[in-house]
């Protein structure tokens, strides 16, 4: 088995300590930092993602995974930069305002960075105002909003009338998720894209960015 599987197999079972090793080995090895990026620890948080939609893994399971992969990353990050290696694109993510859960959000974001986008985190209680303009300042392609309650997922609607109020409308793509929320409710509010997990959210963002 070569480096870079060994890698992805270590990674989905959560090895941080030699998922890092391995990384530093492949490092040694004068392997491209983006191969193994990709195929290394990208390839193994995609394997988690589409376990974890096929109820195969639960939560702590990718939540160990994330973290093998961010010290995997940690090690990376220097030589990425290095090489120019961008992020395929931003995404604003945050739970909507009034509602403080975080753990489906905290899970997006993983799966996200799983496929090499950059997320811009505003954690929970975000006004659409504040995601709206972390967007323009930040130049992201995508807001990705997430509530638990059907009291608060109504706020959602609020950030697509703040998009086309700043007039950014039709350059952003607005993703909805999160327990009450429904494919119905998506297109009700004007929204893009709704998603049913956090691996299909994390699938349908890639996409964005083709």
């Amino acid at each position: 088995m070569g480096v870079l599987e060994e890698m992805s197999e270590l990674l989905q079972k959560g090895k941080a300590n030699e998922v890092k090793a391995l990384v530093q080995k492949a490092i040694d090895e004068k392997m491209d930092a983006k191969k193994i990026l990709e195929d290394g620890l990208m390839a193994g948080m995609n394997i988690i993602g589409g376990k974890f939609k096929n109820n195969q893994v639960y939560v702590p399971e990718v939540l160990i995974a994330a973290r093998a992969m961010n010290a995997g990353i940690t090690i990376l990050k220097p030589l990425l930069v290095q090489a120019g290696v961008e992020a395929k694109g931003k995404v604003v993510l945050g739970t909507v305002k009034g509602d403080l859960h975080d753990i489906g959000k905290n899970l997006v974001k993983m799966m996200m960075e799983g496929r090499g986008l950059e997320v811009i985190d505003l954690g929970v209680d975000v006004s659409a105002e504040k995601f709206v303009a972390t967007a323009k300042e930040k130049n992201a392609k995508i807001i990705a909003c997430s509530a638990l309650l059907t009291t608060t997922m109504t706020e959602m609607e609020n950030v697509v009338a703040k998009a086309k109020e700043e007039g950014i409308r039709d350059k952003i793509t607005i993703m909805v998720g999160g327990a009450p929320v429904t494919e119905a409710f998506c297109q009700s509010v004007g929204a893009d894209i709704y998603s049913p997990d956090a691996a299909t959210a994390a699938e349908k963002a890639s996409a964005v960015f083709g």
